[in-house]
Protein backbone atom coordinates (compact mmCIF):
# COMPACT_ATOMS: atom_id res chain seq x y z
CA UNK A 1 0.00 0.00 0.00
CA UNK A 2 1.97 3.12 -1.00
CA UNK A 3 1.86 5.50 2.55
CA UNK A 4 2.62 8.98 0.73
CA UNK A 5 0.20 11.40 -0.13
CA UNK A 6 0.22 15.17 -0.80
CA UNK A 7 -2.74 17.18 0.43
CA UNK A 8 -3.44 21.05 0.01
CA UNK A 9 -5.29 22.73 2.22
CA UNK A 10 -7.64 25.98 0.85
CA UNK A 11 -8.02 28.48 3.53
CA UNK A 12 -10.71 31.02 1.78
CA UNK A 13 -13.09 33.51 2.88
CA UNK A 14 -17.15 33.22 2.28
CA UNK A 15 -18.52 34.06 -1.00
CA UNK A 16 -21.32 36.57 -1.69
CA UNK A 17 -23.17 33.64 -3.95
CA UNK A 18 -22.91 29.84 -4.05
CA UNK A 19 -22.14 30.59 -7.97
CA UNK A 20 -19.46 32.34 -7.12
CA UNK A 21 -18.08 30.03 -4.40
CA UNK A 22 -17.95 27.31 -7.11
CA UNK A 23 -16.25 29.27 -9.39
CA UNK A 24 -13.55 30.15 -6.50
CA UNK A 25 -13.06 26.71 -6.25
CA UNK A 26 -13.22 25.68 -9.92
CA UNK A 27 -10.36 28.23 -10.62
CA UNK A 28 -8.18 27.30 -7.06
CA UNK A 29 -8.47 23.41 -8.16
CA UNK A 30 -7.33 24.23 -11.87
CA UNK A 31 -4.50 26.16 -10.56
CA UNK A 32 -3.18 23.36 -7.57
CA UNK A 33 -4.13 19.80 -9.39
CA UNK A 34 -1.18 19.48 -11.46
CA UNK A 35 -1.18 15.80 -10.71
CA UNK A 36 1.34 15.92 -7.73
CA UNK A 37 -1.88 16.83 -5.26
CA UNK A 38 -3.85 13.47 -3.58
CA UNK A 39 -6.15 15.29 -1.53
CA UNK A 40 -7.93 18.85 -1.54
CA UNK A 41 -9.30 19.94 1.93
CA UNK A 42 -11.93 22.74 2.58
CA UNK A 43 -12.91 24.83 5.78
CA UNK A 44 -15.90 24.69 7.58
CA UNK A 45 -18.82 26.32 6.04
CA UNK A 46 -16.96 27.57 3.33
CA UNK A 47 -20.36 28.23 1.32
CA UNK A 48 -22.42 30.05 3.90
CA UNK A 49 -21.66 33.21 6.45
CA UNK A 50 -21.27 31.91 9.89
CA UNK A 51 -24.34 32.83 11.68
CA UNK A 52 -27.13 30.21 13.08
CA UNK A 53 -29.94 32.32 11.46
CA UNK A 54 -28.67 31.41 7.85
CA UNK A 55 -27.81 28.09 7.85
CA UNK A 56 -31.39 27.14 7.27
CA UNK A 57 -31.64 29.71 4.20
CA UNK A 58 -28.43 28.23 2.96
CA UNK A 59 -28.71 24.82 3.58
CA UNK A 60 -29.29 21.90 0.46
CA UNK A 61 -30.30 18.13 0.88
CA UNK A 62 -27.41 15.51 -0.29
CA UNK A 63 -26.95 16.01 -3.85
CA UNK A 64 -27.36 18.96 -3.87
CA UNK A 65 -26.02 22.09 -6.14
CA UNK A 66 -22.83 22.46 -4.08
CA UNK A 67 -22.42 18.94 -3.47
CA UNK A 68 -22.61 18.20 -7.18
CA UNK A 69 -20.39 20.43 -7.88
CA UNK A 70 -17.74 19.28 -5.21
CA UNK A 71 -18.10 15.85 -6.65
CA UNK A 72 -17.75 16.66 -10.65
CA UNK A 73 -14.23 18.42 -9.51
CA UNK A 74 -12.99 15.47 -7.52
CA UNK A 75 -13.78 13.38 -10.39
CA UNK A 76 -11.96 16.06 -12.62
CA UNK A 77 -9.37 16.29 -11.28
CA UNK A 78 -8.93 12.89 -10.16
CA UNK A 79 -8.51 13.89 -6.17
CA UNK A 80 -10.06 13.03 -2.69
CA UNK A 81 -12.00 16.19 -1.84
CA UNK A 82 -12.43 16.98 1.72
CA UNK A 83 -15.24 19.29 1.00
CA UNK A 84 -15.52 21.29 4.02
CA UNK A 85 -18.82 21.59 5.66
CA UNK A 86 -21.95 22.68 4.13
CA UNK A 87 -25.47 23.55 5.72
CA UNK A 88 -27.19 20.17 5.09
CA UNK A 89 -30.92 19.87 5.09
CA UNK A 90 -33.07 16.14 6.03
CA UNK A 91 -36.13 14.87 6.90
CA UNK A 92 -36.32 13.07 9.78
CA UNK A 93 -39.19 10.72 11.57
CA UNK A 94 -38.68 10.68 15.12
CA UNK A 95 -41.00 7.26 15.63
CA UNK A 96 -43.41 5.38 13.43
CA UNK A 97 -46.68 7.74 12.71
CA UNK A 98 -45.75 10.99 13.35
CA UNK A 99 -45.03 13.44 10.43
CA UNK A 100 -41.14 14.00 9.31
CA UNK A 101 -39.45 17.09 10.60
CA UNK A 102 -36.90 19.53 8.73
CA UNK A 103 -33.94 19.65 10.66
CA UNK A 104 -30.50 21.52 9.48
CA UNK A 105 -26.82 19.82 10.25
CA UNK A 106 -23.67 21.25 9.73
CA UNK A 107 -22.14 18.78 7.40
CA UNK A 108 -18.89 17.34 6.07
CA UNK A 109 -18.75 15.31 3.08
CA UNK A 110 -15.60 13.57 1.91
CA UNK A 111 -15.09 12.48 -2.40
CA UNK A 112 -13.06 9.94 -3.70
CA UNK A 113 -10.79 10.27 -7.07
CA UNK A 114 -14.26 9.24 -9.43
CA UNK A 115 -16.32 11.89 -7.39
CA UNK A 116 -18.06 9.12 -5.39
CA UNK A 117 -19.05 10.05 -1.92
CA UNK A 118 -17.00 7.74 0.63
CA UNK A 119 -17.66 9.90 3.94
CA UNK A 120 -20.23 11.97 5.37
CA UNK A 121 -19.92 13.24 8.96
CA UNK A 122 -22.77 15.85 10.86
CA UNK A 123 -21.09 18.03 13.53
CA UNK A 124 -21.13 15.83 16.35
CA UNK A 125 -20.89 18.17 18.93
CA UNK A 126 -22.65 21.70 18.51
CA UNK A 127 -20.70 24.28 19.31
CA UNK A 128 -21.90 27.08 22.39
CA UNK A 129 -20.47 30.13 24.49
CA UNK A 130 -21.54 31.78 26.86
CA UNK A 131 -18.42 34.24 28.24
CA UNK A 132 -19.39 37.03 30.42
CA UNK A 133 -19.24 40.76 28.82
CA UNK A 134 -19.78 38.92 25.30
CA UNK A 135 -23.39 37.62 23.54
CA UNK A 136 -24.35 34.09 23.87
CA UNK A 137 -23.54 31.80 20.79
CA UNK A 138 -25.37 28.30 20.26
CA UNK A 139 -25.09 26.44 17.04
CA UNK A 140 -28.42 24.06 18.07
CA UNK A 141 -30.55 27.18 17.88
CA UNK A 142 -30.69 26.19 14.56
CA UNK A 143 -28.39 22.89 13.80
CA UNK A 144 -29.54 18.99 14.83
CA UNK A 145 -26.06 17.17 15.75
CA UNK A 146 -24.85 14.29 14.13
CA UNK A 147 -24.82 10.97 15.62
CA UNK A 148 -21.96 8.70 13.66
CA UNK A 149 -18.10 8.54 14.04
CA UNK A 150 -16.60 8.74 10.45
CA UNK A 151 -14.15 6.75 8.71
CA UNK A 152 -13.15 6.40 4.93
CA UNK A 153 -10.66 4.46 2.79
CA UNK A 154 -8.14 5.37 0.80
CA UNK A 155 -5.35 3.73 -1.38
CA UNK A 156 -2.72 5.36 1.57
CA UNK A 157 -4.67 4.10 5.04
CA UNK A 158 -7.51 4.85 6.68
CA UNK A 159 -8.88 8.73 7.24
CA UNK A 160 -11.52 10.46 9.66
CA UNK A 161 -13.05 13.39 9.55
CA UNK A 162 -14.83 15.39 12.71
CA UNK A 163 -15.78 19.34 12.40
CA UNK A 164 -14.02 22.57 14.46
CA UNK A 165 -15.57 22.11 17.78
CA UNK A 166 -15.55 18.07 17.59
CA UNK A 167 -11.66 18.31 17.85
CA UNK A 168 -11.99 19.00 21.45
CA UNK A 169 -13.29 15.96 21.96
CA UNK A 170 -10.44 13.13 23.09
CA UNK A 171 -12.84 10.59 23.12
CA UNK A 172 -14.08 11.04 19.50
CA UNK A 173 -10.78 11.17 18.41
CA UNK A 174 -9.46 8.30 20.28
CA UNK A 175 -12.23 5.77 19.10
CA UNK A 176 -11.89 6.74 15.65
CA UNK A 177 -7.87 6.39 16.32
CA UNK A 178 -8.85 2.88 17.57
CA UNK A 179 -10.68 1.94 14.46
CA UNK A 180 -7.98 2.60 12.48
CA UNK A 181 -7.71 6.18 11.42
CA UNK A 182 -4.35 7.11 10.52
CA UNK A 183 -4.78 11.11 9.90
CA UNK A 184 -7.77 13.14 10.73
CA UNK A 185 -9.73 16.02 8.35
CA UNK A 186 -10.87 18.93 10.41
CA UNK A 187 -12.60 21.53 8.83
CA UNK A 188 -12.89 24.42 11.10
CA UNK A 189 -14.08 28.18 11.73
CA UNK A 190 -12.27 28.58 15.40
CA UNK A 191 -13.11 32.28 16.63
CA UNK A 192 -10.49 35.20 17.56
CA UNK A 193 -11.05 34.21 20.91
CA UNK A 194 -10.72 30.13 20.95
CA UNK A 195 -8.18 30.24 17.88
CA UNK A 196 -4.94 31.38 19.13
CA UNK A 197 -5.95 29.78 22.95
CA UNK A 198 -6.34 26.67 21.60
CA UNK A 199 -6.13 26.02 17.89
CA UNK A 200 -2.96 24.77 17.52
CA UNK A 201 -2.69 23.18 20.88
CA UNK A 202 -5.84 20.79 20.08
CA UNK A 203 -4.59 19.61 16.59
CA UNK A 204 -1.26 19.04 17.84
CA UNK A 205 -2.31 17.62 20.69
CA UNK A 206 -4.86 14.90 18.94
CA UNK A 207 -1.84 14.01 16.86
CA UNK A 208 0.57 13.39 19.34
CA UNK A 209 -1.75 11.90 22.16
CA UNK A 210 -2.94 9.35 18.97
CA UNK A 211 0.18 9.14 17.03
CA UNK A 212 -1.88 10.61 14.18
CA UNK A 213 -1.69 13.15 11.44
CA UNK A 214 -4.23 16.10 11.93
CA UNK A 215 -4.85 18.68 9.34
CA UNK A 216 -6.97 21.57 10.41
CA UNK A 217 -8.23 23.66 7.75
CA UNK A 218 -9.96 26.96 8.63
CA UNK A 219 -11.88 29.88 6.74
CA UNK A 220 -10.00 32.55 6.57
CA UNK A 221 -10.00 35.78 8.44
CA UNK A 222 -12.54 38.58 6.98
CA UNK A 223 -13.02 41.09 9.56
CA UNK A 224 -16.37 42.48 7.48
CA UNK A 225 -17.92 39.09 8.67
CA UNK A 226 -20.00 38.99 11.74
CA UNK A 227 -18.37 35.98 12.66
CA UNK A 228 -14.47 36.56 12.29
CA UNK A 229 -12.35 33.06 11.79
CA UNK A 230 -8.85 32.74 13.32
CA UNK A 231 -7.45 31.40 10.17
CA UNK A 232 -3.71 29.67 10.30
CA UNK A 233 -4.71 26.68 9.15
CA UNK A 234 -1.86 23.65 9.75
CA UNK A 235 -1.65 20.22 9.94
CA UNK A 236 0.36 18.36 12.85
CA UNK A 237 2.51 14.91 12.48
CA UNK A 238 1.78 12.04 14.92
CA UNK A 239 4.96 13.36 17.46
CA UNK A 240 2.72 16.91 17.40
CA UNK A 241 5.13 18.53 15.61
CA UNK A 242 3.94 21.16 13.18
CA UNK A 243 4.31 20.21 9.13
CA UNK A 244 2.83 23.46 7.82
CA UNK A 245 0.71 25.96 8.63
CA UNK A 246 -0.28 29.24 6.78
CA UNK A 247 -1.56 32.75 8.62
CA UNK A 248 -4.79 34.56 8.56
CA UNK A 249 -5.77 35.52 5.10
CA UNK A 250 -6.68 33.31 2.19
CA UNK A 251 -4.01 30.97 0.83
CA UNK A 252 -3.30 27.15 0.24
CA UNK A 253 -0.32 25.35 2.07
CA UNK A 254 0.55 21.78 1.13
CA UNK A 255 2.14 19.13 3.10
CA UNK A 256 3.61 16.02 2.06
CA UNK A 257 2.50 13.00 4.41
CA UNK A 258 4.31 10.10 5.08
CA UNK A 259 1.92 7.86 6.80
CA UNK A 260 4.58 4.95 7.65
CA UNK A 261 5.64 7.57 10.37
CA UNK A 262 3.10 6.68 12.38
CA UNK A 263 4.43 3.05 12.98
CA UNK A 264 7.61 4.49 13.94
CA UNK A 265 6.36 6.64 16.50
CA UNK A 266 4.29 3.63 18.11
CA UNK A 267 7.25 1.63 18.27
CA UNK A 268 9.59 4.58 19.80
CA UNK A 269 6.91 5.36 22.21
CA UNK A 270 4.32 2.57 22.21
CA UNK A 271 1.55 4.61 24.22
CA UNK A 272 -1.81 2.82 22.47
CA UNK A 273 -0.63 -0.48 23.19
CA UNK A 274 0.17 0.15 26.88
CA UNK A 275 -3.24 0.94 27.44
CA UNK A 276 -4.74 -0.90 30.44
CA UNK A 277 -7.91 -2.13 29.24
CA UNK A 278 -7.95 -4.61 31.75
CA UNK A 279 -9.09 -1.58 33.85
CA UNK A 280 -10.80 0.99 31.34
CA UNK A 281 -12.12 1.05 27.71
CA UNK A 282 -13.46 3.02 25.49
CA UNK A 283 -16.51 1.93 23.20
CA UNK A 284 -19.44 2.73 21.01
CA UNK A 285 -22.73 2.90 22.90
Amino acid sequence: MEKKLRAAQIQMSVKETKAETVRYLTNKMKEICDGSVDMVCLPEMFCCPYKTELFPEYAEPEGGMLWSACAELAAKHQVYLSAGTMPEEDFVREAEGLPKEKRIYNTAYMFDRNGRQIGKHRKMHLYEVHAKGRKSFREADTLSAGNEVTLFDTEFGRGGLCVCYDIRFIELIRLMTLKGAEFILVPAAFNMITGPAHWELVIRSQAMYNQIFVLGTSLARDPSCGFISWGHSMSADPGGMVLSRTEEKEDIIFTDIDLSRIGEARTQLPMLSQRREDIYELRLL
